[in-house]
């Protein structure tokens, strides 16, 4: 006879993470249903994944972990509903791509990071300008909700709102591009106080309710780590691809292929590396300095066999610019720095438009 409840199986299913995360099956909302009778338990699971090893992985470690719960006489079963992800649809003759799920949105490009401080924030922001600069018409989304940094780049704090026909909450515009970030909602200084549930819905809520209008890219900038939001967005969005952005130190490139090896989990191409803080050349002399070690994003590339987008480096100017509110790309767009995120531009769009 079980002697057990639904409350303790769902107890010991939260030791069970999704592979590659460190957040449990149980808050992913992946358990649908529980039914327990005298002999048995069954367990059933969905989830969107194309990755064939990952539901097996998951009824391994979930069966495992119920076997000591049952005891002896219980037979345990898991069963997952495996459902196709989202997948970009094939350009057609006439050249029009919908490569999202977003309404009106072409192509949307993840930037992440393993770890914060690498600058990945600054990336975006630039990346956006540079693909709007490149004649695409661009949106950067915010996701990093805990950290939200789009606002003081872009020099606004302008309150979004609902448009009163359709409901859908109108993105900020600056320099040419449609914004959306948490910083919008909040009062200056306040944080963002959220747990898994509310992570989640806000995210949703910026992809889907958000009137990105007609766009060519919409740019995510994704928190750093591989927790919620990003697996979030993958079973939310189909993602054309991600750009990992890392600093040339071990203690990054360590951080920087975790994010690598969780996105090809779920599938997502990873579109490049771009090596961040790369070098300084000092203003005195020219002379050049590897603050952070010499190549590191360079040997990584070619290690995971990924194309090495841009080694960008310490620049006063870029710091100055994001500080008063105008990515430097915008303020210095015949700098060296603009340059280097110029060719990024142009490179992601004869990788993903050919």
């Amino acid at each position: 006879m079980a002697t057990f409840q639904e409350s303790q199986v769902l107890e010991k299913l939260k030791a069970v993470k999704y592979p590659g995360f460190s957040r449990d099956i149980v808050s992913f909302g992946l358990v649908k249903n529980i039914r327990i009778e005298a002999d048995s338990l069954l367990v059933q699971m969905s989830l969107a994944t194309a990755d064939l090893k990952v539901p097996q992985q998951i009824k391994a470690d979930a069966e495992a972990a119920l076997k000591d719960l049952v005891g002896v006489g219980v037979t345990v079963s898991v069963r997952i509903d495996v459902q196709a992800p989202a997948q970009p649809v094939t350009p057609s003759a006439a050249g029009i791509a919908n490569t999202s799920a977003i309404e009106g949105v072409k192509y949307v490009i993840a930037v992440a990071s393993g770890k914060g401080g690498v600058g990945k924030s600054t990336v975006a922001a630039n990346l956006a300008v540079a693909l709007e600069k490149s004649g695409a018409r661009v949106g950067l989304c915010d996701c990093d909700l805990y950290g939200p940094s789009v606002g003081l780049m872009f020099g606004t704090q302008e309150r979004p709102f609902a448009d009163s026909q359709t409901g859908r909450i109108q993105a900020v515009e600056r320099y040419g591009l449609r914004l959306m970030s948490m910083g919008f909602l909040l009062d200056d200084g306040a944080p963002a106080v959220l747990r898994g549930p509310m992570v989640t819905k806000y995210t949703q809520q910026f992809l889907r309710q958000v009137d990105w209008g007609d766009l060519d890219y919409l740019v995510l900038d994704l928190p750093p780590g591989t927790g919620d939001i990003q697996l979030t967005i993958v079973q939310t969005v189909a993602l054309a691809g991600t750009l990992i952005v890392t600093t040339p130190q071990e203690m990054a490139l360590i951080d920087a292929r975790k994010a690598v090896g969780m996105f090809k989990k779920v599938n997502v191409p990873i579109l490049g590396l771009i090596e961040n803080m790369s070098y300084f050349l000092c203003p005195s002399d020219g002379k050049r300095y590897d603050i952070f070690g010499t190549d590191g994003g360079r040997v990584e590339a070619e290690r995971l066999g990924v194309p090495l987008l841009a080694q960008i480096p310490i620049d006063i100017a870029t710091r100055e610019c994001g500080d008063r509110g105008m990515p430097v790309t915008t303020a210095e767009p015949e700098g060296a720095v603009a340059s280097v995120f110029l060719q990024v531009a142009k490179t992601l769009r004869q990788t993903l438009e050919k």
